[in-house]
């Protein structure tokens, strides 16, 4: 489940490719998309609306979508790739058993929505009939268990490593079980757009039960809702998930079963496959797991036979019958995103067979689309940026010597994956079905948990991705100490080899830096070089560290997306940092590049100027309000618009480039700067 993962991810981001000492053979070109600019608005009092409000003004937002900008548009552009792959495949009849048969029978099941609606409710029989046949509550833990992979249940379960010793595999628990986006969603009563949100869930509820002939449905939705509400009021706030050192309580299977005995926990874990008595397992939260028990224990049985029904129709809804999937995208789309229109049905099979069968699809994708070229020169860039943050690191003055030669050791063990994986993953024992799009998913999900879930115990694969080629996105492991990026994220539009390195340094050149500052923000900088969770600072670093960390929090806590929402400078620390700190380190990267040499002016800005300006040029990016809504509620990266002018205010070298002075919107003196790294 990508929620339990401790990986830090970028997206949504814009990436580039650049040439670390590229040398151009014809005047460069600047990089930069003027089209987009806003003439009438002064770079000195907002960056990211000088440089994309024009953009942004004239861009209308696609009806199927809740966002648009550079990132949806290098996704759309990855889904269209990988459509071109299964088409092809489609033509022709593969051999059973093969991956290329596989792939075609699982794309080509979930987009013939003509025999889904023939089919009606029938494929979910046999799973609605397991439901129906929980007799009691050890049959309750076993099917939560069971579910693992399939089912989003309240106790959640993983496989990673261990976080105090990396090199072995941990089963662990995470909180889940809501239909709603967030606990907020539920226990907000004064907060008028998520009670909208509420009203919505409901009759999405009622609307599920009523075509699954539920005569009572509408008393069944509030019956689930109020038991959903009784989950959400023993979840953690999305802050507090930010906490390893508080989100790693190790157990024993008996130790948690006195703790929380209102659940079987053998009969759980023997149900998820690793065993009655796991031989390493963390309970994450475990408040949550006790409330969850407890609510096991005190709740009717057969409110949970209905909570577990309404949850398989809804994770179903699209496998299902036109009216269970417009049911779904008026409540998960419309009412939660703003969405217009549902997704094309091709694009969500994509989506689908990515994350049923990612790596088959990647392998024949980076064949294709990722010349051997863009790896090397990548290499050579995030080295780049790893020497220059090795220097930052030593010109530290909040820093002691000590504590830098711990950070020091950590920088040099960094692993670093670009492209596509060495060892790509076997689905040899995965059956895939033609015309059984529910099947299918239900088989790859338990294949996945399967594959996993064995490990538990085991020494960890340390060549293993965590995102599939095709993936646009990129992430930072703390547990591997490694920093990832797939080949869909490294590609045009953001790479221009004929552009001038300002530009390209500004967005690629920053990311690379995110990823590498992910280790060091509020999060990563708990675990060392190894992977392993320890405190490495001294006591007065740690201090002076989050002393710093805070006045970014008090900073972002500032930003006012929608009227009355705030974003939360503690939930999004940990990318603001990697932000400003990423902004830093390829600013000093760019600069080295230049030998002592200046920069060509190009389109009437400086080199200087130029970085900030593909740095902002990155972020362009336009949302819906009640997407905006759903991602200040859970999601910790912060609006495009703050991450463009967050991280370039606290920067000498946007005011030295664009001289600001006192009045100006973006102007902040040189004392009140942030500088972490």
């Amino acid at each position: 489940m990508a929620t339990i993962s401790k990986v830090l991810c970028l997206a949504p981001l814009v990436l580039s490719l650049t040439l670390a000492g590229m040398s151009h053979a014809q005047t460069p070109t600047s990089g930069l998309d003027k089209s987009g600019f806003d003439s009438t608005v002064r770079i000195q009092d907002d960056l990211f609306s000088a440089v994309n409000g024009d953009w942004v003004k004239k861009t209308e937002i696609p009806a199927d979508k809740s966002s648009y900008g550079t990132f949806i548009g290098l996704r759309d552009l990855s889904d269209q790739r990988v459509r071109t792959i299964v088409d092809e495949l489609a033509k022709a009849k593969q051999k059973p058993g093969t991956v290329e048969q596989k792939i075609a029978d699982f794309y080509g099941s979930y987009v013939d929505t003509a025999a889904i609606d023939k089919a009606g409710l029938a494929p979910l029989k046999s799973l609605l009939a397991s439901i129906d046949a929980i007799k009691t509550p050890k049959d309750l833990a076993a099917w939560l268990g069971k579910s693992q992979g399939s089912f989003n249940t309240p106790v959640l379960m993983g496989v990673e490593g261990d976080s105090k010793d990396p090199t072995v595999y941990t089963a662990l628990t995470w909180q889940g079980g809501l239909g709603m986006p967030d606990r907020d969603y539920y226990l907000k009563a004064d907060d008028e757009r998520m009670g909208k949100a509420r009203t919505a869930y409901e009759s999405y509820l009622t609307t599920l039960g009523s075509l699954s002939g539920d005569k009572d449905a509408a008393a069944t939705a509030k019956s689930v809702i109020e038991l959903e509400r009784a989950i959400a009021e023993v979840h953690l706030p999305k802050v507090e998930l930010r906490d390893p050192v508080k989100n790693y309580n190790p157990m024993t299977v008996a130790e948690l079963q006195a703790a929380a005995p209102g659940i079987d926990w053998a009969a759980f874990f023997a149900g998820a496959n690793v065993g009655a008595n796991p031989s390493k397992l963390s309970v994450s939260q475990p408040s949550e797991v006790k409330g969850v028990a407890k609510l096991v224990a005190d709740k009717p049985l057969a409110q949970w036979k209905a909570y577990l029904r309404l949850r398989v129709l809804d994770e179903s809804a699209d496998l299902l019958p036109q009216a269970y999937r417009d049911a779904a995208f008026a409540f998960h789309g419309a009412a939660i995103t703003g969405t217009k229109e549902e997704r094309p049905r091709w694009q969500k099979g994509i989506a689908e067979l990515n994350g049923a069968m990612g790596e088959a699809v990647g392998k024949v994708y980076v064949g294709k689309y990722f010349p051997p070229a863009y790896k090397a020169r990548m290499q050579e860039l995030v080295q780049n940026l790893l020497a220059t943050y090795k220097t930052s690191i030593d010109g530290l003055s909040w820093m002691s010597t000590e504590t830098k030669a711990q950070a020091q050791d950590k920088l040099s063990k960094y692993m670093t994956k670009i492209g596509y994986p060495d060892v790509w993953r076997d689905y040899t024992k995965l059956v895939v079905k033609a015309g059984d799009p529910v099947g299918n998913r239900e088989r790859a999900g338990r294949f996945e948990w399967e594959r996993v879930s064995v490990r538990v115990g085991k020494k960890v694969d340390r060549t293993e991705w965590g995102m599939t080629p095709q993936t646009v996105n990129a992430y930072y492991n703390p547990s591997l100490n490694e920093i990832v990026f797939p080949a869909a994220i490294l590609q045009p539009p953001f790479f221009d080899m004929a552009a001038d390195d300002a530009v390209n340094y500004g967005a690629i050149g920053a990311v690379i830096g995110h990823e590498i500052s992910h280790g060091f923000d509020d999060q990563g900088s708990q675990y060392d070089g190894d992977g392993k969770l320890r405190n490495w600072w001294t006591e007065g670093d740690r201090k002076a560290f989050e002393a710093i960390a805070d006045k970014l929090v008090a900073q972002y806590d500032g930003y006012e997306p929608i009227p009355g929402k705030h974003v939360n400078g503690r939930l999004t620390l940990g990318e603001n940092i990697a932000d400003l700190s990423g902004l830093q380190i390829a600013y000093k990267a760019y600069k080295r590049s230049l030998n002592g040499k200046p920069a060509p002016v190009l389109d009437g800005y400086t080199g200087e100027q130029r970085f900030f300006l593909g740095w902002s040029q990155a972020w362009r990016n336009k949302m819906r309000e009640a997407r905006q809504l759903q991602l200040l509620t859970i999601d910790p990266h912060s609006p495009s618009e703050f991450r463009a002018n967050g991280g370039a205010v606290n920067h000498d070298g946007f005011h030295e480039a664009f001289g600001t002075k006192a009045g100006d919107k973006m102007f902040k003196p040189v004392a009140e700067r942030i500088r972490i790294w």
